[in-house]
């Protein structure tokens, strides 16, 4: 048997036009992968080849993600392609899983360089499903839109990549090993390390564990359902919830990662299961996460939901219920610009910074790096603090829970007190899914031309017996306060002279079509008892008709409405 140095080879390979990564990375169905030669290898070649050669030699790179199908094998190429592009080590998750949060975590607590995320979120898995990867820098967070720019030029004009291909990696057992590459005069090593134990060591920092052993285990303890949907949370769940704070196990279901997540997609908008169990009103807090675990969902009893954009703003109202922030103190707020302005109310009224920046974590992070944010959230089911650089379920699950054991009162009773407190913004996003690219991209033109002329400005539109003016129209452009870097076309914006607004974006352009969304948000000071569609019929009236969505699209209503 040869057992001298692995050979470290050059392969030829020719570039791929579509590898431009998103705001959560490359995303693409498994036979793209599977099918066409060297795509996975392309885009980690491209991945590696934007750090420079002094950064990444020697240096430490994790590795992980959600379980989906293809994960292994596109775990066994990235480990022999980090060994042939001179990277000393690799951290991987045991089995090779590690949520989001936890790849973040793991970033920053062994000074990587970065980390790649193998996953593609809430989307489907399986054979028939996706595949995705996401590129996380030093600081845990995803990578600048500099740097990911710089990934898709390389990956247009790339003639070949380095890879090991004898490079063989146990990922079933915890701890070293080392390799001998040739030209190469330090083992390459590969360090497989507990999927959970980092980041809850984290949140045992962060949260007072045994006030909420209390109030799940304790003589007066609730009753909570979790449902990890086959995800990647299911480990962090059971370790944490269960074996650490006394859940009882039937708490928690579906989870077990599997490669296909049960057959349905891992997203919180379709947990069934939980919602099923909500309304029998035998639970008394219910949360969901989807595949890798950075998104969640909160129900009350009965089946009570949650909006991501109220969660953030009464995690902000009950902020030191969480004993980091009593210890930290509050730097800032932030929310996504198409977020509801809840988040908004709090801020002013705490008189804390609240900044309102594009989609995507990225954004987030930047502020966090300059000391500026503490708390922020999206609407599409992401929440997260300042400890990591990445949305975060597990974490947002155990803020809600702080809340719940200070204040002792349900979910709805909770939510119901804020609207009383601050008024109540009325939110729903409609998704209009699969619409061919190009009625999609020149209907979005036609409408951007529209709203910015400036005869649209103090146009009124009266619905029913409401009359809303238009105050301000825009496509949304940020300046980053740090880096005063500028990111333009960040969603149509038309803003009513009450404070309602409507927003217009694409989302998810693909082969397959793209994603409409439509954003509408109405505040509503003393009437916040009422039902959410019913409240926001009007401005959904006029945000139809201004598109003309339905008759440029030939699509008579949403596919989602969340």
């Amino acid at each position: 048997m040869d057992t001298g140095p692995l050979q470290v080879l050059t392969v030829a390979t020719a570039p791929y036009p579509d590898q431009r990564p998103g705001t959560s990375g490359l995303r693409k169905r498994v036979q793209v992968f599977q099918t066409r030669p060297h795509y996975l290898h392309n885009f980690i070649q491209s991945v590696f080849s934007s750090i420079d050669l002094r950064d990444r030699q020697g240096s430490t790179v994790v590795l992980g993600g959600d379980g989906r199908y293809f994960n292994r094998t596109a775990i066994e190429v990235i480990v022999q392609m980090a060994a042939a592009n001179g990277v000393g080590r690799v951290i991987i998750g045991h089995y090779g899983i590690l949520s989001t949060p936890a790849l973040s975590c793991v970033i920053r607590k062994y000074k990587a360089i970065g980390g790649i995320i193998l996953t593609a979120s809430h989307n489907p898995g399986g054979p028939e499903g996706y595949f995705g990867m996401k590129f996380n820098v030093a600081n845990g967070g995803p990578a600048k839109e500099a740097i990911t720019n710089k990934i898709f030029q390389i990956s247009r004009t790339i003639e070949e990549f380095a890879i090991c291909p004898g490079l063989r990696v146990d990922l079933m057992t915890v701890g070293k090993q080392s390799f001998d590459l040739e030209n190469k005069f330090k083992p390459f090593k590969v360090e497989i390390v507990d999927s959970v134990e980092s980041y809850a060591n984290l949140l045992r920092n962060i949260f007072d564990f045994a006030s909420l052993k209390e109030l799940l285990f304790g003589d007066n303890h609730i009753k909570i359902r979790v449902d990890c949907m086959h995800g990647v949370a299911g480990p962090y769940v059971k370790r944490i919830l269960c074996e650490e704070l006394g859940c009882p196990a039937n708490s928690v279901i579906n989870c077990i990662p599997l490669e296909d997540f049960g057959g349905q997609p891992p997203n919180p908008t379709y947990a069934a299961d939980l919602a099923e169990d909500m309304r029998s009103g035998q639970w008394d807090f219910g949360a969901a996460f989807d595949g890798d675990g950075d998104r969640n969902m909160i129900l009350g009893k009965s089946g009570f939901f949650v909006s991501p954009s109220d969660s953030v703003a009464v995690i902000a109202d009950n902020i030191f219920c969480i004993p980091y922030f009593q210890q930290t103190g509050v730097r800032g707020f932030a929310r996504s610009m198409p977020t509801s302005a809840a988040l908004d109310r709090v801020a002013k009224a705490t008189k804390i910074e609240l900044y309102e920046t594009p989609t995507g974590w990225k954004f987030f992070g930047n502020l966090m790096d300059a000391g500026c944010l503490s708390l922020c959230g999206e609407e599409s089911f992401g929440t997260g603090g300042d400890h990591i650089r990445e949305k975060d379920g597990l974490w947002a699950v155990l803020a809600w829970l702080s809340i719940l054991a200070a204040r002792r009162q349900s979910v709805e009773d909770i939510l119901k007190d804020h609207w009383l407190k601050y008024g109540r913004n009325y939110y729903t996003r409609y998704d209009y899914e699969n619409v061919d690219i190009d009625t999609a991209c020149e209907m979005m033109e036609d409408l951007e031309m529209l709203i910015t002329d400036k005869s649209f400005v103090r146009q009124r539109f009266a619905v029913e017996d409401k009359i809303f003016q238009v105050e301000k129209a825009d496509n949304f452009e940020y300046t980053d306060p740090v880096d005063s870097t500028i990111s333009r076309n960040q969603g149509l914006r038309i803003i009513f002279s009450d404070g309602s607004r409507i927003i217009y974006r694409l989302s998810g352009t693909s082969s397959e079509g793209a994603t409409v969304r439509i954003y509408i948000d109405s505040y509503e000071r003393h009437n916040v008892f009422q039902d959410t569609q019913v409240m926001l019929s009007p401005l959904a009236t006029i945000a139809l008709k201004i598109s003309q969505l339905h008759q440029r699209t030939g699509r008579t209503g949403p596919s989602v409405i969340t």
